[in-house]
């Protein structure tokens, strides 16, 4: 769980590196949160009130941990915005963002070791 707080603890970053299993995880919990609001707005038959404002709320997180990661991978946040191309753009971005993280350092910052900016990587 530590890593959905972890990436809202850091909502308005857009600098430095997240490593795969932040954003991957972070998306994963965002899924279940918003499948559960749905469902439940769907069951009790209201309006899309609650997951619409969730998505408000995770909106800025979630843009800033996708430049975080696209920084990891070597690539401009600028690349987010390749998701604007219809099906083709949110393929290309999908696999940059699983692109394995540059064991270096790069142009965005030391690597990310078990979630703490600059902190050397264990090898072994």
């Amino acid at each position: 769980m530590h890593w959905y707080t972890d990436v809202f603890a850091k909502y308005a970053v857009f600098e430095g590196r997240a490593r795969r299993q932040e954003y991957w995880m972070f998306m994963l919990i965002n899924f279940v949160i918003a499948c559960a609001l749905t469902s439940l707005e769907t069951g009790v038959g209201i309006r899309p009130a609650l997951s619409g404002a969730y998505s408000l709320v995770v909106l800025l997180p979630l843009m800033a941990a996708a430049v975080r990661r696209l920084h990891d991978t070597g690539r401009t946040g600028w690349w987010l915005l390749i998701a604007l191309i219809p099906l083709a753009g949110a393929i290309v971005l999908i696999i940059y963002l699983v692109d394995e993280s540059q064991p270096k350092a790069n142009a965005y910052g030391p690597p990310v070791a078990d979630g703490v900016a600059g902190a050397e990587p264990a090898t072994g």
